[in-house]
């Protein structure tokens, strides 16, 4: 059996040709593991959170292996009051190296501000998740240069991740390493309570509305 310290020297450098033979590895590994791996072979990890279910324990995860990592929120400025709150508290708690992005100021956010959050299927919609999304995460990749990200990505929660596996690549090329890929809610939910994390479930996306839709940054 290879162990961790035989699988990251063997391995200093994920590639489209070694990704499935290290994932097979990685799928018999522990997220502690998996994070350690992914640390040892990066030069500028980040972490990226929306603050909503579930959301505290990659956090904390990856936060204990590395409690300086960059850890980005692209905060669209419509998230709930429980979700802000919930944001703070954990910041607070894990002594989070916290960037938020946020959208850029204009007309267009006013707008949206002033008629509200179009629904998926107004044409409209797309320019929204693009104006307070994928701009400012694209902001915070230019300006970090990550070459690992680490997310929150599991099995089971759209057709989409269904087809991915705990390392996988970005369009622009990021290293994503999702540590419990292969774990579902109950297992989650026993990582929190062992850790005594909070559980943050009044939350809503106002890109993805349904929790099967992408709102763009993994696709």
């Amino acid at each position: 059996m290879q162990t961790q310290a035989t699988l990251e020297t063997e391995h200093k450098k994920v590639t489209k040709e070694n990704i499935d033979e290290i994932n097979k590895v990685l799928r018999h590994k522990t997220p502690e593991s998996i994070v350690s791996f992914a640390l040892s072979i990066s030069k500028k990890p980040i972490l990226t959170t929306n603050f909503g279910p579930f959301s505290a324990s990659l956090t904390h995860l990856v936060n204990q292996a590395k409690p300086d990592i960059k850890v980005i929120w692209c905060d669209s400025g419509f998230n709930t009051s429980f979700t802000n709150l919930f944001a703070e508290s954990l910041r607070e708690r894990l002594d989070l190296n916290l960037k938020i992005y946020t959208p850029r100021p204009g007309a267009t956010l006013d707008n949206f501000l002033i008629k509200g959050i179009p629904s998926i299927e107004d044409p409209r919609h797309k320019t929204f998740t693009e104006l307070v999304k994928l701009e400012p995460f694209r902001r915070a990749l230019n300006e970090h240069q990550p070459d690992v990200w680490f997310t929150n990505l599991r099995k089971g929660q759209t057709k989409f991740r269904d087809s991915l596996d705990i390392l996988s690549f970005s369009q622009n090329g990021i290293l994503k390493v999702s540590p419990f890929h292969y774990w579902d809610d109950e297992e989650i939910l026993n990582y929190l309570k062992l850790h005594g994390l909070p559980n943050e479930t009044r939350y809503f996306d106002p890109t993805k509305v349904c929790q099967t839709r992408e709102c763009g940054l993994h696709i």
